[in-house]
């Protein structure tokens, strides 16, 4: 009678495992190696808009890179820099911004409306000379992914992956974005809204973010971004967890760092590869994927 009392609870423990809450139900599989355009295809179109977004798409990546950060209003919208970028903006009369006006423009001290009025698209940007110009804006998430799926649809592509970093740091709470709670908060509920969550990682140097992620959201993958020379073991037990994936800068690649990650459970996949010379050492290193500015030499590359 105990044998048998014993093997049901046995059996009931592991559909309950089955039943509750997996990657199987949660998640889809990542690709088996994650070719991720860099802000959209940074090196191609203006960086973190639709078009670049588009490209990118066109080109045959399994995941779209990108930034978000935190309007006045409360709308996540896609942009890498705290401020508005004079380097490669314009006013919305179509000017040149100074670098003094720009240091007053801070997206989380406007509203939506405001900062989709500015030209990311037409100015010359000299970090990326072979970058199409045309008009564009500061997009909303929610409308990224909603034209995203929309174009996937209409090219009949596969599934794209969508790596998030939120754009924060323990300086900026409440000056230049949201404390790291009601960051993610505001985040996941685009996520969920669009019904995405299967198809996302959420990446951040910003440990804080990740952490609350992981407590509050832990269906959802995490990236930890790392610039460090730590090891890894000391930057996750900073950390608290163990996340998705190890995002490292490309120059800290080495074939411990990837043994170890990949000994954890983890996937590497390193920023910001930029030449075929740098992709083909990093994939030789056993990474898991790669982050470009060119899409094209990612999807090329042997």
């Amino acid at each position: 009678m105990y044998k048998i009392v014993s093997l049901g609870l046995i059996i009931l423990f592991m559909a309950a495992c089955k039943s509750g809450p997996s990657a199987s139900k949660h998640q889809s599989p990542l690709p088996q190696f994650s070719t991720e355009g860099h802000r959209g295809a940074r090196g191609l179109m203006p960086e973190n808009t639709i078009p670049a977004m588009r490209k990118a798409i066109d080109l045959g990546v399994t995941t779209l890179e990108m930034d978000a950060h935190i309007t006045r209003d409360k709308e996540v919208v896609l942009a890498h820099d705290d401020y508005i970028n004079h380097l490669f903006m314009l006013s919305p009369e179509g000017k040149e911004i100074s670098k003094e006006e720009a240091e007053n423009m801070a997206l989380y001290q406007m509203d939506y409306a405001e900062v989709r009025r500015f030209d990311v698209g037409s100015k010359f940007h000299t970090g990326f000379p072979q970058q199409q110009k045309l008009k564009t804006y500061i997009p909303r998430l929610a409308e990224v992914i909603d034209s995203v799926q929309t174009y996937l649809k209409a090219k009949n592509k596969p599934p794209v992956f969508y790596n998030i970093e939120t754009k924060s740091k323990p300086a900026g709470d409440n000056r230049l974005h949201p404390d790291p709670e009601n960051f993610v908060n505001l985040l996941m509920g685009v996520i969920q809204e669009k019904k995405i969550t299967p198809w996302v990682i959420i990446q951040s140097f910003d440990l804080r973010t990740l952490q609350v992620l992981h407590q509050k959201y832990p269906q959802v993958r995490t990236s930890f971004l790392v610039q460090n020379n730590k090891p890894v073991a000391e930057n996750l037990q900073e950390l608290g967890f163990t996340p998705t994936v190890y995002s490292p800068n490309l120059k800290m690649v080495t074939p411990s760092l990837v043994k170890d990650s990949h000994d954890r459970g983890m996937k590497v996949v390193p920023w910001t590869a930029n030449t075929a010379e740098e992709i083909a050492k990093l994939k030789a290193l056993g990474v898991d994927g790669i982050i470009s500015d060119y899409p094209n030499l990612l999807v090329a590359a042997p």
